[in-house]
């Protein structure tokens, strides 16, 4: 039978914890090519309002370990600006409303193990990759978070701070009162913590160990500027990468791996994050491969170290307290969804979740 499992059942099931140590398994096992995944493809369409489009967004990879997975989104996007802040939105059907599913398969018969939705996975795969950059080159003592932004990505973000550091203050802020004190409160009470509430995006930086920027921001939103010696920068959205001020000052670039190259096709290799196929590629358009996201790859090469080099001790990460310090995943999001989709399968079955459809409903007897 394969399973349907839907948001709350990944929920009751997925720990923080077990996220990031599939993840780190699947890095550690891509760079030994005991795992592979390309990067992720965007395909977008014009449609009929001019001030959106369509985009439809895809990433797999598999490992030796038993799994292979894709992740299919299907997405309206467009931009608005609230508040003098430009964000991108999305939308399935009406807005408010998502469609995106990971397909798990095993690789030892093919058959398809079960259809994942994937809101609540997504948002604990970015989080755990926030993690793992703040555990392994954040400050030993780091124990206070600087956030911007207050939704999803910063919940599960602070969960897993928490899990690899003994935080002791938040200070947050959001262009909306109402989401920051929200977040706030809630963030105080499930961690017993201190938080600052910031009327001002330039407060969170002061005294901050570790500097989140978790937004839907179309354009960059951190400052470089503000940045204090010793601060690890951890960033989602925007243009995916911290800003040019910010960059300038980092001493130490973690990013965990690069998608290999295709068998026979070293030329076809690329450290890009976007990759997008458009019908009227001249047409302006919306999406992660727009607005200069469509790659910054391998930001800084010159202070670059990667996971599996740190973690096999052939690279130094921080070397001191002051060195200010940047992880981000790379081009790997295909690699993440067979680790965690296999282990939420793994733990749903073992509780007797998800509901049960005859496998025979994908199966034919004509060759393809």
């Amino acid at each position: 039978m394969t399973l349907i499992i839907n948001n709350q059942e990944v929920q009751q099931v997925l720990t923080m914890e077990d996220t990031i140590a599939a993840l780190e398994q699947s890095y550690l096992q891509l760079a030994a090519q005991e795992a592979v995944c390309r990067p992720r493809i965007d395909i977008r369409i014009p449609i009929s309002d001019p001030a959106r489009n369509y985009q439809w967004g895809t990433m797999e990879g598999g490992s030796t370990a038993g799994y292979f997975a894709i992740r299919m989104k299907s997405d309206i996007v467009y931009e608005k600006e609230y508040k003098g802040v430009l964000t991108q939105e999305k939308y399935c059907v009406r807005p408010g409303l998502y469609c995106g599913l990971i397909l798990l398969t095993s690789i030892e018969n093919a058959e398809p193990l079960a259809f994942i939705n994937d809101g609540y996975l997504q948002h604990m795969r970015v989080g755990a990759d926030g993690g793992i950059g703040v555990k392994y080159l954040a400050d030993k003592d780091a124990e206070v978070v600087g956030m911007l932004g207050a939704g999803g990505m910063a919940r599960t973000h602070m969960e897993a701070f928490t899990r690899v550091r003994k935080i002791e203050k938040l200070q947050v802020f959001s262009p909306t009162r109402e989401n920051r004190e929200r977040f706030a409160h809630e963030m105080a009470a499930k961690y017993n913590i201190e938080v600052k509430v910031c009327n001002r995006p330039e407060e969170v930086y002061k005294g901050a160990h570790i500097l989140a920027a978790l937004t839907d921001s179309a354009v960059e939103v951190t400052d470089g500027a503000l940045l204090e010696k010793g601060t690890h920068i951890v960033v989602v959205g925007g243009s995916g990468k911290p800003d040019g001020e910010s960059l300038k000052r980092v001493d130490v670039y973690l990013r965990f791996g690069d998608t290999p190259a295709p068998t026979g096709h070293p030329e076809l290799a690329t450290d890009a994050e976007h990759i997008g196929y458009e019908a009227r590629p001249q047409q302006g358009k919306y999406g992660d491969g727009r607005r200069d996201r469509r790659k910054h790859g391998n930001t800084l090469p010159d202070r670059r170290v990667t996971l599996a080099d740190l973690v096999a001790g052939k690279v130094k990460g921080r070397s001191s307290p002051d060195q200010i310090t940047y992880s981000e995943r790379g081009n790997l999001q295909g690699t993440q969804f067979h680790a965690v989709a296999g282990k939420v399968y793994e733990l749903a079955k073992r509780a007797g979740l998800g509901r049960e459809i005859p496998t025979e409903w994908f199966l034919q007897d004509i060759r393809d």
